[in-house]
């Protein structure tokens, strides 16, 4: 069918800096419920004596969902509403979802002791921003062009860390002067306007921007989309066990292992050896994450633009190494606050400048008919190494003490690093034609 030629009003696909804008405060609005239940819900707790069982019962309901958020790639690519675009109705319904349940948590009020409520709407509304992130990955991967994935992948993290952080200290102060329920009000009317903001543009020309409007489904997505289980599964498949792919596995999983065994390493080395509090630590972390995300949008996205993703990942990756070896060697001066401090600093911005880099090889890499399917599994890939990285920490006792987290985690960076200097990932196209023309040069 045809497309209406509808031209008013914000489209996607017609402007860059619309599309860099959207999922920047899409990935925001993400960090919102992120920011509440990860960091203010248990710190709410907390203080007001709930035990480490608890607080620990509730932080696992609330991130299993990002565990089990494979199956949401298969669903959005299998099932939407064309005529409003391949992404946009389910993340304006999982929005709608994050709303009402964070109405019905205010409209319930739990306390401190009500550990499997907490726990429960953690659960529920976590799912349900997995769905918005799905989503906007999926997006991301349909609407932005080739040369804008660098800088797009730099305000995807970037707003993500600014909203996780923002959301954390307004909740934080509203919990404490107000109560939980309107923290959880709070966050239900920011999500509120983004579902407004939703509903004010398109992805693609004559597409609809809500399903009572007028407009259709657009060409390109009705030639792209698959109606049936068992393309989509075979399209998946043979995307993802191509040799390039199965070698960006590993990239993506030594990325995973820095996070996950750093984040467990952090306040112990603080605790322990530094000897701080636990607010003072989580201050660093907080302010390093914030810093994080500025760099992410300002520096990450520029360098990625200028010098390429690989070349980019390359540097982070020798940098990690690096870090890994002076803490590893450095292990008699960790007891100095100015080390922890550089360290944490260091990391954290690594880290996300890292998957900044990575996000557009991931991009190219994926089948435009199951784009949603195929990244969410790399992200997935990426998930499974935080939580091994996590597993590595746990093992220090026996393999050197904790110090030897940092020979692991670099052993992952190494690996990545090594991929990434011999196996062609794919690279932008201008990067293939200039190849071509220096091969017609020379014959």
């Amino acid at each position: 069918m045809a497309h209406a030629a509808h031209t008013d009003g914000l489209i996607l696909e017609r402007s860059r800096p619309l599309r860099l804008f959207t999922l920047f405060i899409l990935y925001v609005g993400q960090g919102m419920p992120i920011g509440l239940f990860w960091f203010a819900i248990p710190a709410w707790m907390a203080v007001n004596g709930a035990s480490a069982a608890d607080v620990g019962s509730v932080a696992a309901l609330t991130a299993l969902p990002w565990s089990l958020k494979l199956v949401n790639g298969f669903l959005m690519d299998r099932y939407t509403f064309l005529a409003m675009g391949r992404r946009r109705v389910w993340i304006l319904g999982a929005q709608i979802a994050m709303i009402a349940l964070l109405v019905m948590a205010a409209i319930i009020n739990p306390e401190v002791s009500d550990v499997a409520f907490l726990g429960g709407i953690g659960f529920a509304v976590n799912m349900a921003t997995t769905f918005q992130d799905v989503g906007v990955d999926g997006l991301a991967v349909d609407i932005m062009t080739e040369d804008e994935r660098a800088r797009g992948s730099g305000m995807m993290f970037g707003g993500q860390s600014i909203g996780i952080a923002t959301a954390t200290a307004i909740t934080g102060f509203v919990i404490e002067d107000f109560g939980a329920p309107a923290a959880f009000l709070c966050v239900a009317a920011i999500i509120g306007v983004l579902c407004l903001y939703i509903l004010a543009f398109r992805e693609r020309e004559g597409e609809r921007r809500a399903p009572w409007s007028k407009g259709v489904a657009h060409e390109r997505n009705l030639a792209i989309q698959l109606d049936a289980w068992w393309p989509l599964l075979k399209s998946t498949f043979g995307s993802l066990t191509k040799l390039v792919s199965l070698l960006w596995f590993p990239v993506l999983f030594g990325r995973g292992i820095l996070y996950g065994g750093f984040t467990g390493a952090t306040p112990l080395i603080g605790a322990n050896y530094v000897g701080w509090d636990t607010s003072e630590i989580s201050t660093l972390t907080a302010t390093a994450g914030l810093l994080a995300g500025v760099l992410c949008i300002t520096l990450g996205g520029w360098l990625g633009d200028r010098f390429g993703a690989k070349r980019i990942g390359i540097m982070w990756l020798v940098l990690g190494l690096a870090m890994c070896a002076v803490m590893y060697l450095g292990v008699g001066y960790w007891s100095s606050s100015p080390l922890f401090i550089a360290f944490v600093y260091f990391w954290i911005p690594l880290d996300m400048l890292l998957t900044v880099a990575l996000l557009p090889i991931s991009m190219r890499l994926c089948d435009a008919k199951v784009a949603a399917t195929q990244f969410t599994i790399y992200m997935a890939i990426s998930n499974f190494g935080i939580s091994f990285g996590a597993f590595l920490l746990g093992q220090t006792g026996a393999t050197g003490g904790l110090p030897s987290i940092f020979l692991m985690v670099g052993a992952g960076l190494a690996i990545a690093l090594a991929l990434l200097l011999v196996v062609r990932f794919p690279r932008r196209p201008e990067y293939y034609a200039k190849q071509t023309e220096a091969a017609m040069a020379f014959n």
